[in-house]
This record gives structure tokens, C-alpha cells and sequence, in this order.
């Protein structure tokens, strides 16, 4: 799995623009194959910063949906930006659930 991390710094004037526009752009990720989910969060100190988070099947279906148009109108937000778009792309070899939780915290009793 693929977990893509993009932080957007806005610029305070054009917050309310990035969020149209981020919000025109969640429900596209679902059309693309080997997607596996989305979403836009707000930071909690500065509600100019947010964070879009998204999860892929394979690099080639991230690498597929980054040269899409729909991609390309993200990029196109840095005109609206205090800083350019940062990315954190990573490879997921193994998760967990809630049983790891309930292990560890079985084992402090």
C-alpha cells in the first residue's frame, strides 16, 4: 500500500478558494483504480494549513492518478500558497489494528 501525505500552507486571503477547490476535488480519487481512500484535514493551530491524505493499492495507480488533469488542478493551487506543496509519499510493507493495541495493553496488567 501507498500513503501519500500532502501539506498545502494557504495563503489566508485565498482559504476559502483552496477549499472549494479541495472540495471539488474529493470524490474524483474514487474513479481512479487502486484507490483506496482520501481525505482533507484542517490543522488545528492554523486553519490555513491542511493536509490531504490519501491511500493507494500500488505505486503505478498513485503514479497513474498524479498525471491525471484532476492532479494537475492541485498543482495548479500554488499561485494560492505562502509555500510550495510538500509531499511525503510511503510504501506500506505491513499495518495493524486495534488487536495490536489490545495486545500491548494486555501485557502492562
Amino acid at each position: 500500500m501507498i500513503v501519500v501525505r500532502i501539506v498545502m500552507n494557504v495563503l489566508p486571503e485565498k482559504q476559502k478558494e483552496v477549499m472549494q477547490t479541495l472540495l471539488s476535488m474529493i470524490e474524483f480519487p474514487g474513479k481512479d483504480s487502486g484507490y483506496l481512500s482520501y481525505g482533507i484535514f484542517c490543522d488545528i493551530e492554523d486553519k490555513n494549513v491542511f493536509n490531504l491524505i490519501s491511500e493507494w493499492k500500488t505505486r503505478k495507480d498513485l503514479d497513474h492518478h498524479m498525471r491525471s488533469d484532476i492532479f494537475s488542478v492541485l498543482l495548479g493551487t500554488k499561485s494560492l500558497l505562502c509555500e510550495p506543496l510538500k509531499f511525503q509519499i510511503f510504501t506500506v510493507s505491513d499495518s495493524e489494528g486495534i488487536e495490536a493495541v489490545n495486545s500491548v495493553r494486555k501485557k502492562r496488567n
